[in-house]
């Protein structure tokens, strides 16, 4: 039995099941979570059997797909419904992503604040002035009610109990804690956090279960997102107030008549088993928005997707079509993060494309490199307000120097505006799409120039994955995820005198940089815990080093998290007190957070002009 073959599970139920357990079979959910994973299943229309032993069966419920309340895991062994199975299947099951809460609050005469973030819950009867007020008071920014502060203390405390413990300690009662923390906070209004929690449990079960997609450096930000918005929470207001909570829903507002003219259609893979394609349209104003089609399929239903029509008004265009064409929509609405919505009301018809040389879309390459990388930065921050809106394309003109070897595999070598040497990487390795053949294959042609779209990747030298480029003919272009590439489409032999920079040129900003001591110390904690980095003894080499590279507050940050979790008091008898699990979190989150803000800087300044030496 894989996680996969199980119906996703309601966070809630998870935790119900888990509370209900005692503390003897508590400790024995990690192992017959992993025991029931070894068992065999077979799927009844609505229901999931799996079979305990030769004799009882476990049955999961999931009317529409997900299991919703506790009573539909039912167990047949004698100990039921007080057995150890429920919990255990429960915890094995994916985690369902929850719908988001209808919004019961009474309508107002005015505008509601509430109402315009679309996820604060209705004013606290403390909060509300009364006629003793002052002016003051009443005009005082809003902040979170007692209620919403409660749930991010609780998320605080679970997302620093998977800190203290590191992926090896943070089992299924560590977990659940987790789902109970942000079922309240989905109660409270406050999506964007119970978001965060879900996306640590997800990373913490594929790390236990040696999923090979899983990666550290995901969990650290994801830990990190959790405990960031659950510390703002307590001490924001206004605007940051209503961005630390979050959206339940993505809006569209209306935006009236749009004339879009096609830029490209990207393949979208992701690991949950969703596939689906993502099309890429500008408006006259140079302004990027993306009609999408994703759903369960993988990469067999993005390259089908790829040729239905486009879900937007009466256009019969494919999405490959609507890549290199144009559409013509009345009554558009538009997310904040730049999505088309389909609504009822939306009119949309087949119009005239422009080529990537022509006005308007001739303008999305006249924007100098430095600039697109600042502007994309705003949207790929690990810790980017999700509705604030942006791209992270970047559109350059390049020559092509050739591949190049690096630790994680080749990749492409161009130069583009200001003498900048860029990486050019495969967008997806999944062997059914395009990337990586036409990636090799442009590697052939050293000296060729083309016209890219790329997506910016924060690193400290300029890199990209390549998306789309101008057909090589001049005619057309490619999208690098569908369209496959023929060595007869290339130029020829280029003429010498074209040879690829070293791997890591001397003068990229950030190429020797020791940031890289505080991050591993970051990254070490989430798998193994307080207790591992407490180990370590004296970090004074690391620090002075950090220091001599001119990063004092790194240096500073390393020795207060080390110190940190090596700090352990005891009471008058000696006896070891409890560790501040609280204290160590903030430390590791200031870290995390700095590193990150300073990787972002060093990738900034990687896209400035190299100027010749005199």
């Amino acid at each position: 039995m894989t996680a996969a073959q199980l119906p996703p599970v309601a966070p809630e139920v998870t935790a119900t099941l888990v509370e209900n357990l005692s503390p003897r079979l508590r400790k024995r959910l990690d192992a017959a979570v992993a025991k029931l994973g070894a068992r065999p299943t077979h799927r009844d229309g609505d229901t999931v059997v799996i079979a305990v032993d030769d004799e009882t069966e476990l049955r999961l419920h999931a009317p529409g797909g997900v299991v919703a309340s506790a009573d539909a895991i039912n167990c047949a062994c004698l100990l039921a419904p007080a057995c150890v199975h429920r919990a255990a299947a429960a915890c094995a099951a994916p985690t369902a992503d929850p719908a988001p809460e209808p919004d019961d609050r009474a309508t107002h005469a005015g505008p509601d604040p509430a109402a315009t973030t679309g996820s604060a819950p209705a004013p606290d009867p403390a909060s509300v002035p009364t006629s003793n007020s002052t002016p003051e008071s009443a005009s005082s920014p809003e902040v979170a009610s007692p209620a919403q502060r409660v749930a991010a203390d609780a998320l605080w405390a679970a997302g620093a109990a998977v800190l203290e413990a590191g992926v090896d300690g943070a089992g299924a009662v560590t977990q659940a804690a987790l789902l109970r923390a942000a079922h309240t906070a989905r109660l409270r209004q406050l999506p964007r956090a119970a978001g965060a929690a879900l996306s640590v449990v997800t990373l913490l079960r594929a790390a236990r279960a040696g999923d090979p997609s899983y990666r550290t450096a995901g969990l650290v930000t994801a830990l990190a997102e959790l405990l960031g918005t659950a510390h703002r929470l307590g001490i924001a207001s206004g605007a940051e107030l209503a961005a630390a909570r979050g959206r339940a829903r993505r809006p569209y507002t209306p935006d009236g008549s749009l004339r879009l003219y096609g830029l490209f259609t990207e393949p979208v893979v992701t690991d949950s088993g969703h596939g689906g394609v993502r099309t890429w349209v500008a408006g006259s104003d140079g302004r990027l928005c993306t009609v999408g089609d994703v759903a369960p399929g993988g990469a067999a239903r993005a390259l089908g997707v790829a040729d239905r029509a486009v879900r937007l008004g009466d256009s019969a265009l494919t999405h490959r079509e609507l890549g290199r064409a144009g559409l013509a929509v009345s009554g558009a609405t538009v997310s904040p993060d730049g999505r088309l919505g389909a609504g009822k009301g939306v009119k949309a018809v087949t119009a005239r494309g422009a080529a990537w040389t022509e006005p308007p879309l001739a303008a999305l390459w006249e924007t100098p490199p430095s600039e697109q990388a600042a502007r994309a930065l705003r949207s790929t921050s690990r810790y980017a307000d999700p509705d604030g809106g942006g791209s992270d394309l970047i559109f350059l003109d390049v020559e092509l120097l050739g591949a190049v070897r690096e630790p994680g595999g080749a990749c492409l070598l161009a130069l583009c505006e200001g003498n900048i040497p860029v990486r050019l990487t495969v967008a997806d390795d999944d062997p059914a799409l395009a990337h990586r053949d036409n990636l090799m294959l442009l590697a052939t042609a050293p000296g060729a120039r083309l016209r890219i779209i790329g997506r910016l990747v924060p690193a400290p030298h300029p890199r990209l994955t390549l998306l789309a480029c101008a057909h090589p003919t001049g005619e057309g272009t490619i999208d690098l995820g569908l369209d496959r590439l023929r060595r007869a489409d290339l130029p020829g032999p280029a003429a010498p005198g074209h040879p690829a920079p070293p791997p890591s040129p001397p003068g990229e900003p950030g190429a020797h940089s020791p940031l890289y001591l505080l991050e591993r110390r970051v990254e070490q904690t989430v798998p193994a815990g307080r207790a591992a980095l407490g180990m370590l003894g004296d970090v004074t080499a690391e620090t002075r080093r950090i220091s001599r590279a001119g990063l004092p507050t790194a240096a500073g940050l390393l020795a207060a998290l080390c110190a940190s979790a090596a700090q352990r008091d005891r009471d008058h008898f000696g006896r070891l007190l409890p560790a501040d699990t609280d204290g160590f979190a903030l430390h590791w989150l200031t870290a995390a957070r700095y590193t990150a803000a300073v990787a972002e800087s060093l990738c900034a300044a990687a896209w400035n002009p190299i100027r010749d030496s005199p």
